[in-house]
């Protein structure tokens, strides 16, 4: 028991902080050793002494002006910063709790002051108020400095931006150099074939000669030349697009034998399909364009022989990677087209998909296989990632996005002869390109068609209701006085029954949004052969 009383006196006596007890009379009874050495007074000195006697002038004032009347109102006070005298004259900061002790009917017994030394606390705040005034100084500095850097940053950063159009604009005009250059060459070709053609056919026609071989050289050229168009087309996301439920997996192995009579016997072809793959939505002669383009590039890298490795799978583009690659993200088929062939440097790949642009020698390319390749899949929806390392070969990996919902599985086409009709049924022809209407008008003729000619809407619409026996409307979309589109929804007004087929030589039109037919509508692609024009003409009709 002895010992607990003396931890208990030595836990008063020493404490980091300063107790003092004062009596009703608010006079000081006792105090501890601490804080006698605070004050570097006796404790004999401080007793009889009130605690406020112990502050300087001002703190007396402040102490008996808000402290006294509080204590006296509530009983306590807390954190109360104050400054003591010492015996030396020199002041400590402290910070005081006071608080009253009363029996159990309420009479006071002592109060209890407690001191802590808060000279590191008041070094602190005079090293913060310090600090502050120093840090406003410095903003007060860097915000001249930034006044006067504004106007030469703003003169900085417009000359470069003058400097950055200047490139842009240089860049600019050497890929239009590039292109127009390619297609200049190309056509001037396709031109060429069909100009020199018809010169020979005028000839040997006066002299009554066989013209059969000059009359194919002129369609190949100008079939050549619609060719070009379309691949133009495709690269710069405009061509028209009829996308379809489709299976990868299944339309690899289809064209399997194909691929590998392209091929040839030195390169081995490996197919890598995946179990459960998901279906696409897409165009699939356009999709099967693209694989045989990609095929005949490995090939043409592979001089030597070796393996193309067509794989498919399923996965999901992260929004980390589909933002670096300025794509969506989310669930894709990938169809990748692999070979161990030559390889490509970083320069070489930076450029493979640019129009015109080939490694191929003069006559072994035309420079738009990849770029076509690029435009379809871009315009599709989907991303595409070339992967390769010189001497270590390339892969080509298409990502297309993934179809959701059950769909049906689309049913085999079957080839047709070419189709014909009856002079029973009526064609209304509205085009307003009179060699264009003249030269359709006899191919639909040739076909066996009755046909009335048309070279605007209002025309159409007067001979729509004088001849009740026109079946359908092949019209081109864009016509004088209204277009296509209108055109066709006012003649079915009249007639419910009445056929549509469109024409068009442009994509961004009435019927095509965004690249893509609009459900229900036929469309027939100018350029078309008699072979087209047949086939399309009699689905409609039978449809």
């Amino acid at each position: 028991m002895i010992h607990e009383v003396d931890d208990v006196e030595d836990l008063f006596e020493n404490a980091p902080c300063g107790y003092v007890s004062a009596g009703s009379d608010g006079r000081i009874t006792r105090a501890n050793a601490t804080f006698s050495a605070w004050l570097g007074r006796d404790r004999s000195e401080l007793v009889g002494h009130r605690f406020q006697d112990l502050l300087n002038i001002a703190g007396k004032i402040y102490y008996e002006t808000h402290f006294a009347p509080l204590m006296r109102m509530q009983g306590f006070f807390n954190e109360v910063a104050l400054d003591l005298l010492r015996a030396d004259g020199t002041t400590l900061p402290v910070l005081v709790n006071a608080v009253e002790r009363r029996d159990e009917q309420g009479a006071l017994r002592f109060i209890r002051i407690t001191i802590f030394n808060a000279s590191d606390r008041r070094r602190y705040e005079r090293e913060l108020l310090e600090a502050r005034r120093t840090a406003e100084k410095t903003n007060a500095e860097l915000l001249e400095l930034n006044r006067t850097l504004e106007e030469r940053i703003g003169e900085a950063v417009e000359a470069r931006m003058k400097s950055e159009a200047a490139l842009h604009q240089a860049q600019k005009m050497e890929a239009v150099g590039q292109l127009t250059g390619g297609i200049a060459h190309d056509f001037n070709n396709m031109l060429a074939v069909i100009v020199s053609a018809l010169n020979l056919i005028e000839r040997r026609l006066n002299r009554g000669e066989d013209v059969s071989q000059f009359i194919a050289a002129a369609k190949d050229g100008a079939t050549r030349a619609a060719s070009l168009i379309q691949r133009l087309l495709t690269f710069s996301r405009q061509q028209t697009l009829s996308p379809e439920p489709l299976d990868a997996n299944q339309m690899v192995a289809e064209m399997s034998e194909l691929l590998q009579r392209t091929l040839g016997e030195i390169v081995r072809l490996e197919t890598v399909l995946a179990g459960g793959l998901w279906r696409v939505q897409a165009d699939k002669n356009l999709l099967e364009n693209a694989i045989l383009n990609l095929a005949i590039n490995a090939r043409d890298a592979m001089p030597e022989g070796g393996r193309l490795t067509i794989e498919t799978t399923n996965c999901h583009l992260d929004e980390a990677y589909a933002a670096e690659h300025a794509t969506e993200p989310g669930q894709y088929v990938m169809v990748a087209v692999t070979d161990t062939g030559t390889g490509m440097t970083p320069d070489v790949m930076a450029k493979a998909f640019d129009p015109f642009f080939t490694t191929k020698g003069p006559g072994k390319g035309t420079g738009l296989g990849l770029s076509q390749v690029f435009g379809f899949v871009k315009q599709s929806g989907g991303h595409i990632k070339i992967y390769s390392e010189p001497g270590h070969g390339t892969s080509i990996k298409i990502y297309l996005p993934r179809l959701s919902g059950a769909v049906e599985a689309p049913k085999p086409s079957r080839a047709k002869k070419l189709a014909s009709g009856s002079g029973s049924e009526v064609v209304l022809l509205v085009e307003d390109d009179e060699q264009l209407l003249a030269l359709t008008a006899q191919m639909l003729r040739d076909l066996g068609y009755g046909v009335i000619e048309a070279r605007g809407g209002a025309e159409a619409l007067a001979a729509l209701s004088k001849h009740p026996e026109i079946r359908l409307l092949f019209t081109n979309v864009v016509t004088p006085d209204m277009n296509g589109r209108r055109l066709a929804e006012e003649a079915q007004k009249r007639r419910p029954d009445l056929k549509l087929l469109f024409t068009t030589g442009y994509t961004r039109d009435a019927v095509v949004h965004n690249g893509v037919l609009d459900p229900g509508a036929n469309l027939l692609q100018k350029p078309a052969s008699v072979e087209q024009l047949a086939a399309k003409v009699r689905a409609v009709l039978d449809g």
